[in-house]
């Protein structure tokens, strides 16, 4: 969509008769100019949820391992708390 905002080469300072426009269009047309062409550099990303977020949501193809991911944890929290609140009391009681 670049491509739209770049004037056309008939909206050169010398196409225009009068000099103050002239001189604005050569602002307009030195502006467009300098603006970057072609695809924006890739994002590198920093610290460790960035590359996590490039990884999972962000790559050429996203995957679900987010999901699988969040399900382990709550896994493994919920079974730390099982032994933090109650295993933990039955550990060598079996009589």
């Amino acid at each position: 969509m670049v491509s739209t905002l770049i004037p056309p080469k008939i909206a050169s300072p010398s196409g225009i008769g009068a000099s103050a426009d002239a001189a604005r269009m050569q602002r307009v047309v030195s502006f467009y100019e300098r603006l970057p062409r072609g695809p924006a550099p890739e994002h590198k990303p920093h610290g460790l949820l960035q590359r996590y977020q490039h990884r999972y949501f962000n790559g050429k193809n996203p995957s679900a391992m987010p999901l699988v991911h969040v399900i382990g944890t709550m896994i493994l929290l919920g079974y730390a708390q099982n032994y933090y609140f109650h295993l933990r009391h039955h550990k060598n009681n079996a009589h």
